[in-house]
C-alpha cells in the first residue's frame, strides 16, 4: 500500500516540491486536507513532517538519480529561496542558477533528482521569485522550470489542487482567488456571462475570459450566457456576431443561451428616465474635450444642477436624433471630485443616428457599456461578473449603477489581463495589418486571434490548461509564448502521427546495396509509443533520398541507422566543387545493432510511377512586429518585421495525402505541423511552436533561407498580400450596401455553427 501524503491546502508557502514529486513518481497518495496544519507523509511505520525529508524519501523510493555532494548546497538554496524578499538577493540567486543550467539539463547529474523537485517547489511557492523568473531574463533557468511546471503530472496536480480548494468554496467558506472559486457561489445557482462587442474578432485575451466564464459555470453546475454588447452602431455588424460564435466554437465554448444588450433597450431607457427623475442623472451639452478636462480637474458641469424637467426634455430631444438632440448626452450624477476618476459623473447615454444592425432606426440613443452592463447583468440573472482588473477602478461605478437603479446585486470577480511579447491585441492595430494586406486575413497564423492561433495548431486543451494555470495572479505582465506552446506540445505529442519529409532543394540520392530488388511496402506504426494512432505504409527501396545536412555529416565506412528499417554502412560519397554531396552508396546491414550507432536518419524511397511522394510546403513564421511591447506613441508601421513567413518545399511520404485540414502531425526531426490547405498542387503545413527558446525567439533581421527551387520561389512574407484567398470558413451578406466591405478571409478548417438561429 502506497504511503499517504496529507497536504494542508492553507499552508504558506504551499509544499509544491513534495506534492510535485509525489504526483510525478506515484509513490504516495495525495490527500488535500483543509484542516491539516502541516504536510505529513505516513506509511511503512514512519511519519515524516519535513518537506525536504519527504522529497528525498519519495525520490529514493522512485529510484531517481542519486544526489552528489552538490545536493546539500542546492537544498540549502531551495530553503533560502522560499524566504527571499529582497530584489537584489532574488536576482543574484536566479543569476547563479541560470549560469549553472546554461550547459546542464538538470541540477545534478544527467537525470531528475530530489534537488530538482525541491528547487522547483521553492520557485513555485515564492510569488516575487516567480514574477522575476517569468520576465525571461534567465532563459536557462526558465527552460528548466517550465519543464517541471508543464509535466502532465504537475498539471494534473495543480488541477486537483484547484478542485480541492473549489470544494471548499462550495461549502460557503471564504474564497479569495481563482483557485479558491467564486465568492458566495452556490452550486446550481451560478450564472456567468461572456459579453463581447460584435465589432471584431476574438483574440487570445478574450479567450481567457471566455474559458474562465465557462469553467466556473461548469464548476458550479450553473449557466453561461453569451451576450453581445451591441450598444454602438458605429462599430458593430451582424457578421461579427457570426464570427465570434464561430471563434467560441473553436475554443470549445458553448453558452447555454445567446442574448443581446439590445434586447433590453426599452428597459434601459426606462432606467435612464428613472435615474433623471430620482436626481441621479442629468443632461449635458459640454464639448467632449472640455468635459474631459473638467472631469480630470474636478470641475462641475454648468448643467449639473439643471432641473429634472429640463433634463427629461433634453433626453426626449436626444431620443428623436435631431441636430439639437445630438449635442447632448446623459451623465450619472455621482461625484465631481472623487479620487477615483471613474466616479466623476460618467456618461451613461449618448446619441447616435446610425441604424443599428438589429433594431434598425427604432433608437437614436444608446446606453454606454458602464450603464448597460451592470443593469443587464442583474436582469439576466448573472451572479458573478468576471472582468479583467483593468476595470478595477470602475468596479465602484458598477456597484453604484446597481444601487442607483435598485436592481439585484451582482458579484464582480477580477482576473489579470493577458499580454504577450511581440504581440498586438489592439483591434485597431490588427485591422491595420489586414487593410494594408500584410496578412492574408483575420485568421492569419501570425495573428493572436482565436482563429489565428487555432489555425497555427493551438489546441483547445492547451489553451484551457494555460488559462487555468494562471491562477489568482493579478499582475499585468507581458508573457512569453513558451509556456503555452510547451503545454500544447504536451497535448499533441502523444497522439500526433509521425511522418517524414525531405527538402526538395537539398535531396541527395542514395543507392542501397543489398536492398530490395523492387520497391516493397510494409505497414509500420504511425506512433511508436501509441499503437492507437494507427499504421502507415512505408515504401522500402534500394534507391532512397536523404537530406543534404545528414549526407554531409556522414563519413566513409560509418555505420548509421535508417529509421524504421535497420543499419547501413556508408561506402562512398560524391561531392561537387562547392562541397555539397551529390550521391551516396551504402551497404544494408540489417544485422547491425541500432543501439551502437550515433546517427538515426529519416529517409524516403525515391519516387516511382507506382510509389509517388507527396509535394508539401513547410511554413514557419516569425512575429509580425520586431519590438517586444509597442508603446502608445509608437507607429506600428515602424516596427513591422521585414520577413515573417518562411517556406521550404519538400517531399513527404504519401501517407500525408490522407490528412484532413486541421490534422496535426510530426515530421520527425523537423517538428510538429498542422495541415492547412492545398496550394498549387502542394499541401501546406504550418509549423507548430514547441515552446523551445529557439523556436519562439524573434527571427527579425534573419534572412530567409532559400531552399526553394526557382520554379517554386516564394515571396518574402511581409510582401503585401494582394490577392488573399477567398474564405472557405463562412459566408456573410453585406448589410450596409456595396460601399461597405467585410474583410473576412479565411483558409481555416470549417467548424459547425452550434448557435442556429
Amino acid at each position: 500500500m502506497a504511503p499517504s501524503l496529507t497536504v494542508p491546502t492553507k499552508q504558506t508557502p504551499f509544499p509544491y516540491a513534495a506534492t510535485g514529486i509525489a504526483a510525478h513518481t506515484g509513490k504516495a497518495d495525495i490527500n488535500f486536507d483543509d484542516a491539516a496544519t502541516t504536510i505529513t507523509l505516513a506509511g511503512s511505520g514512519t511519519t515524516l513532517e519535513n518537506e525536504e525529508a519527504i522529497v528525498q524519501t519519495l525520490a529514493k523510493d522512485a529510484g531517481l538519480a542519486d544526489d552528489s555532494a552538490k545536493a546539500l548546497a542546492f537544498f540549502a538554496l531551495a530553503t533560502n529561496l522560499r524566504a527571499l524578499a529582497s530584489f537584489p538577493e532574488i536576482v543574484a540567486a536566479l543569476d547563479s542558477l541560470d549560469d549553472h543550467l546554461a550547459f546542464r539539463t538538470f541540477l545534478v547529474g544527467h537525470d531528475v533528482s530530489a534537488v530538482d523537485w525541491m528547487l522547483w517547489g521553492s520557485l513555485k511557492g515564492n510569488i516575487k521569485v516567480l514574477g522575476l523568473l517569468k520576465n525571461n531574463q534567465h532563459p536557462h533557468l526558465l527552460r528548466w522550470f517550465t519543464y517541471f511546471d508543464t509535466l502532465k503530472s504537475t498539471q494534473t496536480l495543480l488541477s486537483d489542487l484547484a478542485s480541492a480548494k473549489a470544494s471548499k468554496a462550495r461549502s460557503n467558506k471564504t474564497a479569495a482567488g481563482f483557485a479558491l472559486g467564486l465568492q458566495n457561489a452556490v452550486v446550481g445557482q451560478v450564472v456567468t456571462r461572456f459579453p463581447p462587442e460584435p465589432s471584431g474578432y476574438l483574440h487570445i485575451g478574450h479567450a481567457k475570459a471566455a474559458i474562465l466564464n465557462q469553467y466556473f459555470a461548469k464548476m458550479y453546475d450553473g449557466k453561461l450566457i453569451i451576450r453581445f454588447d451591441d450598444t454602438n452602431p458605429s462599430k458593430e455588424r451582424t457578421e461579427f456576431e457570426d464570427t465570434i460564435l464561430e471563434d467560441l466554437t473553436l475554443l470549445g465554448i458553448h453558452g447555454d443561451v445567446v442574448t443581446h444588450t439590445s434586447d433590453h433597450f426599452e428597459t434601459l431607457y426606462n432606467y435612464g428616465v428613472k435615474a433623471i427623475k430620482d436626481g441621479k442623472a442629468y443632461a449635458d451639452d459640454t464639448e467632449q474635450q472640455q468635459m474631459r478636462d473638467e472631469r480630470f480637474n474636478g470641475i462641475a458641469s454648468k448643467h449639473r444642477d439643471d432641473s429634472v424637467e429640463d433634463n427629461l426634455e433634453h433626453f426626449e430631444e436626444m431620443k428623436t436624433g435631431s441636430p439639437e438632440g445630438q449635442r447632448w448626452c446623459i451623465r450619472a450624477k455621482i461625484s465631481v471630485d472623487d479620487n477615483n476618476k471613474a466616479m466623476r459623473d460618467p456618461v451613461i447615454y449618448r446619441c447616435n443616428i446610425l441604424p443599428h444592425h438589429r433594431t434598425g432606426d427604432k433608437w437614436k440613443i444608446y446606453p454606454t457599456y458602464d450603464f448597460a452592463c451592470p443593469i443587464v447583468d442583474s436582469i439576466e440573472g448573472v451572479t458573478h461578473a468576471l472582468r479583467t482588473n483593468e476595470y478595477r477602478d470602475r468596479n465602484a461605478q458598477y456597484y453604484w449603477m446597481l444601487e442607483a437603479t435598485g436592481v439585484r446585486k451582482v458579484h464582480i470577480w477580477d482576473f489579470s489581463r493577458l499580454n504577450f511579447i511581440y504581440t498586438l491585441l489592439s483591434k485597431r492595430k490588427l485591422h491595420w495589418f489586414v487593410t494594408e494586406k500584410y496578412v492574408s486575413g483575420w485568421d492569419d497564423p501570425r495573428f493572436p486571434t482565436v482563429r489565428g492561433i487555432r489555425r497555427r495548431g493551438m489546441t483547445i486543451e492547451a489553451l484551457t490548461q494555460f488559462m487555468l494555470s494562471q491562477g489568482p495572479s493579478q499582475a499585468v505582465v507581458s508573457l512569453e509564448w513558451d509556456s503555452i506552446w510547451t503545454i500544447n506540445k504536451k497535448v499533441i505529442d502523444p497522439v500526433a502521427p509521425r511522418h517524414w519529409a525531405v527538402l526538395k532543394a537539398k535531396a541527395v540520392p542514395v543507392t542501397i546495396n543489398g536492398g530490395p530488388s523492387s520497391p516493397e511496402v510494409k505497414l509500420v506504426p504511425k506512433h511508436k509509443k501509441n499503437a492507437e494512432v494507427g499504421e502507415k505504409k512505408t515504401v522500402y527501396s534500394s534507391d532512397i533520398l536523404l537530406e543534404q545536412e545528414d549526407a554531409t555529416s556522414l563519413e566513409d565506412n560509418e555505420e548509421i541507422t535508417l529509421m524504421d528499417w535497420g543499419n547501413a554502412i556508408v561506402r562512398s560519397k560524391q561531392v561537387n566543387p562547392s562541397g555539397a554531396v551529390t550521391a551516396i552508396t551504402m551497404d544494408l546491414n540489417l544485422e547491425g545493432d541500432f543501439r551502437k550507432t550515433k546517427k538515426k536518419i529519416t529517409w524516403l524511397a525515391q519516387p516511382t510511377p507506382d510509389h509517388l511522394l507527396a509535394p508539401v510546403v513547410l511554413v514557419d513564421f516569425d512575429y509580425l512586429i520586431s519590438k517586444k511591447k509597442l508603446e502608445e506613441k509608437d507607429n506600428v508601421a515602424d516596427f513591422v518585421t521585414p520577413v515573417s513567413e518562411f517556406k521550404d518545399y519538400a517531399y513527404a511520404d504519401a501517407n500525408v495525402l490522407e490528412l484532413k485540414k486541421g490534422d496535426i502531425i510530426q515530421f520527425e526531426r523537423k517538428g510538429y505541423y498542422i495541415y492547412d490547405n492545398e496550394v498549387n498542387g502542394a499541401r501546406e503545413f504550418f509549423k507548430i511552436p514547441d515552446g523551445k527558446a529557439a523556436g519562439i525567439a524573434s527571427k527579425a533581421g534573419t534572412p530567409a533561407v532559400a531552399s526553394t527551387p526557382t520554379a517554386l520561389a516564394s515571396t518574402p512574407a511581409l510582401a503585401k498580400v494582394e490577392d488573399a484567398p477567398p474564405t472557405t470558413m463562412y459566408k456573410v451578406d453585406k448589410i450596409y450596401g456595396d460601399d461597405t466591405k467585410a474583410e473576412l478571409t479565411s483558409n481555416m478548417y470549417k467548424v459547425d455553427n452550434i448557435y442556429q438561429s
